[in-house]
């Protein structure tokens, strides 16, 4: 895996889901999508095999995924966009289980758009 390619699609991933959020909140999905299909269409495979397949691109969207969901997550929690705004339906009472709950949603929504965004990226690879 290179490791430099997943980090910056996971900093893609944040930086285009908070974006998005503050300039129409229904396409921060975007954002996770964006960084899961870079992360493997920019991968060069792996060291024993020089091709990648749908499992490979998922699992490269999937750890995309889950960067960029702690980072949104984190971003969320400190109110940076309209996430944080949202999310604050989701008041319980206590931070520390607001937190929790915001920091769970994000990395769900993430991964899951990440290792879809993966598979579409070796799709279109090929």
């Amino acid at each position: 895996m290179d490791l430099k390619i997943i980090g910056i699609s996971a900093l893609v991933n944040a930086a285009l889901t908070i974006i998005l959020s503050i300039i129409f909140f229904p396409l921060l999905f975007l954002g996770p999508l964006t960084g899961g299909f870079l992360s493997s269409y920019l991968s060069k495979g792996y060291e024993i095999y020089d091709k990648m397949d749908e499992r490979d691109g998922m699992v490269v969207g999937a750890i995309s995924g889950l960067i960029g969901g702690l980072l949104i997550g984190l971003l969320s929690i400190i109110s940076i966009g309209d996430i944080g705004t949202a999310m604050g339906v989701i008041s319980t009472g206590n931070i520390l289980i607001d937190a929790y709950i915001i920091i769970q949603l994000s990395l769900i929504m993430s991964i899951v758009l990440g290792l879809v965004g993966g598979v579409i990226g070796v799709i279109v690879k090929k």
